[in-house]
């Protein structure tokens, strides 16, 4: 049975017994939502997940380039390897460092 989190994402098709799963599990998502891209996934059902974006600094009337990583719930019903897009959002804490969880592989 698939749960229904109340956001338009493709819902995954394989099943999963995780109960940190947003699908098939307990797991609540709230809060801010993210896309980026997969730049590790070593650790057990954890990605690492970074994205870039610019900031323009007023001073040097200049954009710098800037990136964010941050450790995410990785479900099995999603699997999301090396390089794969993914869209993450906010979730209860996990552990120490995982807030988010993987809600969808992006193309």
């Amino acid at each position: 049975m698939v749960r229904n989190i109340g956001i338009n994402v493709k819902v995954p098709t394989k099943e999963c017994t995780d109960r940190n799963c947003p699908f098939h599990g307990k797991l609540r998502v709230r809060g801010r939502m993210f896309e980026g891209k997969v730049i590790g996934s070593k650790p057990a059902k954890t990605a690492i997940v970074e994205w870039r974006y610019f900031r323009y600094l007023k001073k040097f009337e200049r954009y710098e380039g800037r990136k964010t990583r941050v450790y995410a719930h990785n479900p099995s019903c999603i699997n999301a390897k090396e390089g794969d897009r993914v869209r993450i959002m906010e979730c209860r804490p996990l552990s120490k460092i995982k807030k988010f969880v993987i809600i969808e592989k992006i193309g």
